[in-house]
């Protein structure tokens, strides 16, 4: 196969769709990008879109239509030339050499469009229009199932990311564009449409189908070939339909494991079509060997339910992070993945939920995580809202989830797919069980395009029977097996947290505030301090509506831990990173010393995909909050953790989401004298918590504890805050300080 990239510098015309009849702007445009970056390079909007309230200067430009175009040149018109478009944002028809030749509605998939009787020898024209999705979302219909959630209305009936349209951790920024690259490939005589290897402890089957125009030849061979480390496999059949399923047998096999349970091992090998004994295709394929149960069962008033994952038959403790959009403008998304990839294997996560509010990432991002043993659940892009089921809409979602299942299901590190965020949850009114989009449309297409992994309808899911008994989620007492624990967000040990019985926590969080230096980056100077009442801090907190809330809860949050708050900056920063950081910490260990009960935790979030106050320990600037390393120790594979204070005593636990057991020496110190006051050495057996000691404390005792710990060989250390607020915060900073914790 030849191919002919498309990136590059292309014209770019705009004009206000609903008032122009003539293009009134005419700049370059680079592709992959986003036209709100074209613009602010092209001195039409501000060169930082992100600093101060810039960002909003972009809505002007929602009502327009725009136009990409450039001329490329083919020395000669070959058989099977495909336009390939990664990505388009959103409204797009197509045209070459002057003929309009398609139409795409969707922002998340990947447009493909055969194109050999429209190309000409030498220099071709290709331009794409797209038209304004504000204007789409504004003339369509609105019962009231899709008015009944106000957030991002907008995005229900158009497929771009729900968070374009503003969210409580992204600006407004209804974006367009040719978002990632666009290439001519011509295809080779016969190739494959689909290839995919469908592995598990019992058997390997190797799927494929031809290009349209392969019926009808002689036959032809394929020959599947491929290896990990010193295990290796080669098969060879002869087939002659352009279609089928050839079971293969793979000696010695090695499978693949989470971070932690043992190898993420990956094959890498190769599928080739042979005609005439002739080698005539060939393409690339991974794959992984791995059983994935999803174990969830609801309350039964006999039961308490279970919500958990086994791979390869052990039970995984899930540690990891909701994975967020990476951009605002997400043209940009490829050149963060390198950092911030490499920060989810350093805080130590071995899963990642990747949110229903955000686009699909592409192969680089699952590639990591094949082969570094992070699992991946992964959200459909639907969130918070009802979504029309017209029968339009339904065949553009149809394709949406064809698309993205054949792009994605040879990764092994995909454990679940989920149908969206927080629908069921926030509307539960019209029986989330009702949603066809969820219950028959996502089911049937995962029927028919990938087999053994596990899907969950909604996260978190109400079943007929929850729906029926009228269980609420996101309130005191709510009993579902796996939740968002967001509640109140007042002292995070509140019987809210403390309390709650969900076995799995798939979302829970607290705000942060940025670093100092991180603040200039993005508020004006003259609003940098103090944060009462300034439109800077409300607009980067990430409100729409001008409501200073999420300003004033971390506020109230550094409060509820000190007692005071703080009036200088770098102070105030500090006190609001240390309550972020124990806050983290405690969900992160509530869950991990809850086991056999608590199965997992997927905390909120990683990194920022804009510069603002909220949940994420790495800033938009990646720029480590302090929960980062609080984070870091607490998800270690082997951790020393607390409980909390029951009848006079502290239970200490030992951790191990290992497959070995460990033997442990350990010693538990006052942070500000070192005086020691218990010390033991144990053995804790593989994938497991165990308490391992009781320590008397006060409720009045304001001390840190440090645990300290040899594990097999490997040093560790943990440290627990003791007692109830107010703590004094410049104690606190120097203890922790002392050792090295701060």
């Amino acid at each position: 196969m030849e191919i002919l990239t498309l990136n590059g510098t292309w014209n770019l015309k705009g004009r206000n769709q609903r008032t122009e009849t003539e293009y009134s702007i005419n700049i370059s445009a680079k592709v992959p990008g986003c036209v709100q970056l074209d613009l602010a390079e092209a001195g039409y909007l501000p060169r930082d879109l992100f600093m101060g309230e810039n960002i909003v200067e972009a809505e002007k430009y929602e009502e327009y239509c725009w136009e990409y175009s450039r001329i490329f040149c083919i020395d000669e018109v070959k058989s099977n030339s495909y336009l390939v478009f990664e990505g388009v944002d959103c409204l797009a028809e197509y045209f070459l050499n002057g003929i309009k030749f398609a139409e795409s509605k969707n922002m998340f998939v990947e447009h493909e469009f055969k194109v050999d009787s429209l190309l000409k020898q030498g220099e071709n024209t290709l331009s794409v229009r797209i038209s304004s999705a504000t204007l789409a979302a504004l003339g369509k219909d609105y019962p009231l199932r899709l008015l009944h959630i106000f957030t991002s209305i907008e995005s229900n009936h158009v497929r771009k990311a729900p968070h374009s349209y503003g969210w409580d951790i992204m600006p407004r920024a209804v974006t367009a564009g040719l978002w990632r690259s666009v290439r001519l490939e011509m295809r080779d005589e016969v190739f494959f449409t689909q290839a995919f290897i469908r592995a598990n402890s019992k058997s390997t089957v190797f799927y494929f189908t031809l290009g349209p125009d392969s019926v009808g030849f002689e036959p032809f061979d394929i020959e599947i070939k491929g290896s990990c480390k010193d295990s290796a496999f080669r098969h060879r059949q002869t087939f002659k339909k352009p279609f089928g399923g050839m079971p293969f047998r793979i000696d010695n096999p090695k499978l693949w494991y989470p971070r932690g349970y043992g190898d993420a091992n990956v094959y890498d090998c190769v599928a080739e079509i042979y005609k005439n004994g002739r080698l005539v295709h060939s393409r690339k394929l991974v794959f992984g060997i791995r059983d994935i149960i999803l174990d969830r069962r609801d309350p039964d008033g006999l039961d308490k339910g279970q919500f958990r994952f086994l791979i390869n038959g052990t039970e995984i403790m899930c540690r990891g992070s909701n994975w967020v959009p990476l951009d605002a403008f997400h043209s940009r998304d490829a050149e963060r993945y390198d950092k911030a990839l490499e920060l989810v294997r350093d805080i130590g996560c071995n899963i990642l939920r990747c949110w229903g509010g955000n686009v699909y990432e592409d192969h680089k991002f699952f590639d990591f995580c094949d082969r570094n043993g992070i699992m991946v659940w992964q959200d459909f892009s639907m969130a918070c809202a009802m979504y029309p089921e017209g029968e339009e809409f339904l065949e553009n979602m149809r394709q949406e989830v064809t698309k993205v299942v054949r792009k994605l299901r040879e990764h092994p590190s995909i454990v679940l797919w989920a149908g969206d965020n927080e629908v069921d949850a926030c509307c539960q009114q019209f029986d989330p069980n009702a949603n066809k989009i969820t219950r028959q449309l996502i089911p049937e297409c995962l029927r028919d395009n990938d087999i053994g992994r596990p899907y969950l309808a909604s996260s978190p899911y109400i079943s007929p029977r929850m729906h029926a008994v009228g269980v609420a989620s996101q309130v005191e007492g709510s009993i579902l097996p796996e939740d968002h624990l967001w509640g109140p967000r007042d002292y995070f040990k509140a019987d809210f947290y403390k309390y709650n019985q969900a076995h799995f926590v798939s979302e829970t969080g607290y705000h942060g505030c940025p670093s100092l230096e991180s603040i200039k980056k993005f508020i004006t100077p003259e609003r940098v301090w103090p944060y009462h009442n300034n439109p800077e801090w409300i607009l980067h907190s990430s409100d729409q509506r001008g409501n200073d809330e999420r300003v004033m809860l971390m506020e109230k949050q550094v409060k509820q831990l000190f007692g005071e708050v703080p009036t200088d900056p770098e102070s105030y920063i500090l006190a609001s990173q240390i309550s972020q950081a124990e806050a983290k910490k405690y969900f992160i260990e509530r869950i991990r010393v809850g086991r056999p009960d608590k199965t997992g935790v997927i905390w909120w979030n990683l990194l920022d995909g804009w510069p603002q106050m909220s949940d994420a320990v790495v800033d938009y600037y990646f720029t480590k909050k302090l929960a980062y390393s609080y984070i870091k120790r607490s998800q270690q594979e082997f951790a020393i953790a607390a409980g909390e204070i029951t009848n006079w005593n502290l239970p200490i636990y030992a951790c191990n989401d290992t497959m070995e057991k460990k033997q442990v020496k350990l010693t538990v110190s006052y942070a500000d004298t070192d005086e020691v006051i218990f010390s033991t050495e144990f053995t804790v057996g593989e994938n497991r918590s165990e308490r391992i000691a009781k320590i008397p404390v006060y409720y009045s005792d304001k001390r840190v504890l440090i645990f300290k710990w040899e594990a097999n060989g490997e040093s560790g250390i943990n440290h627990y805050l003791c007692g109830y607020p107010p703590f004094s915060l410049n104690e606190y900073a120097s203890v922790m300080k002392k050792h090295g914790l701060l």
